[in-house]
């Protein structure tokens, strides 16, 4: 992610833009409202699992008592038969962050996708669509040999990507054969970013790791209790909802699908879903350590006092 100029050194007039940003159970979406009722803010999801209506409890949306306390944006918008892409939120989250601004107000981004905040800040790589016949070709390859190709075609991103990663050895592939340029070349040419048309001051919560873990294991062992269970069973239930639904691949469902159907016993689908949630802690930890800008500022608690003062 590209770091726009440092805040000291924007013009005074540029719109406030807060984000608290960090992995699962960090503790974002708490300190995020504590904040929006500090600065009269608006709190704006970042989070791709939390824009499904399906999904309050696992994918632990804020509570409606939660959002009561200040106005919420881009939770739960996204019905489960349709799909969301980073190109589709940015554009949503650029709307309301306008609107929240028009008001007033400022806009509090949380979340700890990733993509979500690079597309909306950095811009989005403007990569023409791939020819069908080309995808299609492509995603028939066995992924070694796919790789091999790559490795011909363009040597860069088949050094940079490891040679079992199916999803992005064949993106990169397709792309370079549709369209004559390597992908990198087109994330070269972002475009669309708000990063420096706003006063941005972020922070990152990184908790210590063996905690945040434990954090991981306690909420997945209490939203299935606390209705995780009977949520996934509507959505499995609908048949409008595609198997290879985005919404169906959020962690805890494929395994709570797998209990409802008999092929895991309850502990058995909650010990999977605590593993998945544990391995998808850490890649955002990694992701949020090294990735955005070093005036990111980076707190190892969810209580600290955030910097973005109403008169700062």
């Amino acid at each position: 992610m590209s770091s726009p100029e440092k805040p000291q050194d924007l013009p005074r007039d540029l719109p406030r833009l807060a984000l608290i940003a960090g992995p699962t159970a960090s503790g974002k979406s708490a300190l995020a409202i504590e904040l929006a009722e500090r600065i009269d803010g608006v709190v704006v999801n970042a989070d791709a699992s939390q824009v499904y209506r399906d999904l309050r409890i696992l994918s632990a949306r804020p509570s409606p008592t939660d959002e009561a306390r200040v106005p919420h944006r881009l939770f739960g918008h996204v019905d489960g038969a349709d799909s969301c892409s980073a190109a589709r939120w940015a554009a949503e989250a650029r709307a309301v962050i306008g609107e929240a601004h028009a008001a007033g107000r400022v806009p509090v981004l949380v979340g700890g996708t990733g993509l979500y905040l690079r597309t909306l800040i950095d811009g989005i790589a403007p990569v023409p669509a791939v020819d069908p016949a080309i995808r299609d070709a492509v995603r028939a390859l066995p992924v070694a040999q796919a790789h091999a190709a790559l490795a011909v075609e363009d040597p860069a991103a088949a050094a940079r990507l490891a040679p079992a990663d199916t999803t992005r050895v064949a993106r990169a592939l397709e792309v370079v054969r549709s369209t004559g340029r390597p992908l990198a070349a087109w994330h070269a040419q972002r475009e669309g970013g708000i990063g420096g048309a706003v006063d941005l001051r972020a922070l990152v919560l990184l908790p210590d790791r063996e905690e945040l873990m434990r954090r991981c294991d306690a909420r997945l062992a209490a939203m299935f209790g606390d209705g995780a269970v009977e949520e996934v069973a509507a959505l499995i239930a609908r048949a409008d909802v595609p198997a290879d639904a985005p919404v169906r691949r959020a962690i805890g469902v494929p395994e709570i699908a797998a209990m409802l159907g008999g092929t895991l016993s309850r502990d058995e689908a909650l010990a999977r879903a605590q593993l998945a949630t544990r391995r998808y802690a850490k890649r955002q930890y990694t992701w949020f350590r090294h990735q955005p800008p070093t005036d990111w500022q980076r707190s190892t608690c969810s209580n600290s006092q955030f910097y973005f003062t109403q008169s700062g």
